[in-house]
């Protein structure tokens, strides 16, 4: 398969992937393209280079990332193809409304769901790509679940929230946020644990939803939810101020680990 042909398909059939290719040192202008889960479709890497260049470029993939990396004498440019992240927010009440339209700011496919027809409508949500009247298992048939998807619950109510969870129980999604208050979420966890789930699969939850900025209004709690979502898509960021500190803004690999 050429470059253009595996460039190409990744896009089309909306995979995670990456060009690689070697800009300085030996080798240079060697080329390949990667798929996440296929690993190499086209072209190769030098043999002394590709099993480093392979884990740092899947890592970086998880990431959506392209960075630069030097090995020894040898410099390798790694461009992420991520296609486009989809979020599925369900609970249609007034905090899912101001997230819908940042979502949508941010680049992310919105899908909104919601058993209420009074709630779920399309006035009530023109920036969303789909909106969707019915339970959990209605939205989730029209939808897919992978690595680019980001799960919101804005609903309280276990009979809403518990069959979402037996959906993407096992599931590779990006993200999983619940709203409510600590105990809500205890409960909730308790409820997960008794139906299977391992202590790993409860840690992975973000519950309470959000970041901590003293949100009150449902805009300011859409920032919240959005500013961890973006932390956990691109996975790196302390979610503190910036405000004292020093160095770059954002580090480079390896740098949080002292081996840059």
């Amino acid at each position: 398969m050429s470059f253009v042909a595996a460039t190409k398909r990744l896009i089309a059939e909306e995979r995670l992937g990456a060009v690689v290719t070697v800009v300085e040192g030996p080798g240079t202008g060697a080329k390949a393209v990667l798929d996440f889960d296929d690993g190499i479709i086209a072209g190769e890497l030098p043999a002394s280079l590709a099993e480093a260049v392979l884990a740092d470029s899947a890592e970086l993939m998880d990431r959506e990332q392209s960075r630069t990396l030097t090995y020894d004498e040898t410099s390798v440019f790694i461009e992420t193809i991520a296609p486009q992240p989809l979020m599925m927010i369900f609970g249609a009440g007034h905090n899912a409304q101001p997230l819908t339209k940042m979502a949508k700011e941010l680049g992310f496919k919105v899908v909104v769901g919601d058993a209420r027809p009074m709630w779920a409508t399309e006035e009530r949500f023109p920036d969303a790509d789909e909106v969707i009247v019915g339970w959990p298992d209605a939205v989730f048939e029209k939808t897919p679940l992978d690595r680019r998807t980001y799960v919101v619950l804005l609903s309280h109510d276990p009979r809403f929230e518990d069959p979402v969870f037996a959906e993407v129980h096992g599931k590779p999604v990006k993200y999983l946020g619940s709203i409510g208050s600590r105990r809500t979420h205890r409960a909730r966890l308790e409820r997960l644990a008794a139906a299977g789930w391992t202590q790993e699969e409860l840690d992975a939850i973000y519950g309470p939803i959000g970041l901590d900025i003293g949100a009150e209004t449902p805009a300011e709690m859409a920032v919240s939810i959005l500013g961890e979502i973006v932390q956990a898509r691109y996975g790196g960021g302390s979610g503190l101020s910036l405000r004292g500190e020093t160095g770059r803004v954002h580090k480079q690999r390896g740098e949080e680990e002292g081996t840059a």
